[in-house]
């Protein structure tokens, strides 16, 4: 079996559902022959280590563990799903307080056994803080960090293609931008339905109210149809966005990732952005939106801000102006 790379790359959190699927999905896809399985959960962790190994993958060598160290000495990429998962009537700025010192205290842990790692993805929540707080504490540079928001712009295509009783692949240029999290703002000004411009259809407003709201609640709804969070999605676009930075095919949905330079006037945050992700990291363009949608993103930047803002209250993250004591590179 050819692999896509041979370096260590390592599934934080894999004795659950979300991380499992990942380490069976990057065997799966041949992104390396060095996959690192770590999570405090010894016991459940030795039985996906042992799942994985039944599936009699050629080539792949999996190794687990539940000490952080062995885990992480060596690593060039990790995803992490290693927080605590949103439960039914949580919304995911509910877990703000025990995921964001889970960050820090992973964060600090990159820096101290693997601060050469090429490319961390964040995807527990809420994603948004979890990532700024990991990219601050790493001293990993903001190119190198991300954070699980394609998954919104796949919600959003898939409530319209269920919409216009199409293909979910006839619906092309979804994106959500800003927070993952309520305050998520689709953007269709790129959207085209069996290659005609969104817009020419004149979907009603409540009707677009509607599909808007669907995508918002898309992970809620997982939570009441199963009884739990969602892992299938989560996985396999992760999964995606890693192997754009391990050199495989470029990730064209938006990323969460740093932003720092003033475009719209936001800085310091992480939020998903139109963006560019391949082997150098990430990077964001500036995207075609409405004067509506420019508004929802000005309020979603706000709340992000808050959200922030209340973790360096919490003194889980040291206030921005002494971030580059932590991180050079911001």
């Amino acid at each position: 079996m050819g692999f896509l790379s041979n370096k260590k790359l390592v599934i934080v959190g894999a004795a659950g559902a979300i991380g499992s699927t990942m380490a069976q999905l990057a065997a799966v896809k041949g992104l390396t022959n060095n996959i690192m399985l770590y999570d405090p959960y010894l016991k459940g962790l030795e039985g996906v280590y042992e799942e994985l190994r039944h599936c009699g993958f050629d080539g792949v060598n999996f190794e687990f563990t539940d000490n952080v160290e062995k885990a992480l000495t060596g690593a060039s990429f990790i995803i992490s799903s290693g927080g605590a998962p949103r439960k039914e009537g949580m919304t995911r700025e509910d877990l703000l307080k025990g995921n964001a010192q889970i960050a820090a205290d992973f964060g600090d842990n990159v820096k101290k056994y693997c601060p050469n790692c090429e490319h961390i993805v964040v995807i527990f929540n809420p994603a948004d803080v979890t990532g700024l707080v990991v990219l601050v504490k790493s001293g990993l540079k903001p190119n190198q960090v991300t954070t699980l928001a394609g998954l919104d712009s796949t919600r959003l295509q898939s409530e319209l293609a269920k919409y216009f009783d199409c293909p979910q692949y006839d619906v092309t240029g979804c994106a959500t931008l800003g927070g993952h999290g309520e305050k998520m703002v689709p953007v269709t000004s790129d959207v085209k339905v069996k290659g005609k411009a969104l817009a020419e259809y004149n979907i009603p407003a409540a009707d677009f109210e509607d599909i808007k709201q669907k995508t918002i609640q898309g992970g809620s709804n997982i939570i009441n149809l199963r009884g739990r969070s969602s892992n299938l999605s989560p996985a396999y676009v992760s999964i995606e966005m890693i192997e754009a930075a391990m050199g495989g095919k470029k990730f064209t949905m938006p990323a969460g990732c740093f932003v720092k330079d003033g475009m719209y006037g936001y800085k310091n945050v992480c939020m998903a952005m139109k963006s560019v992700f391949d082997a150098n990291g990430v990077s964001y363009v500036e995207a075609n939106l409405s004067a509506d949608e420019r508004k929802a993103l000005d309020a979603s930047y706000e709340h992000l801000c808050k959200m922030r803002d209340e973790v360096i209250s919490m003194g889980v993250l040291p206030a921005i102006e002494d971030w580059k004591k932590y991180n050079e590179n911001l």
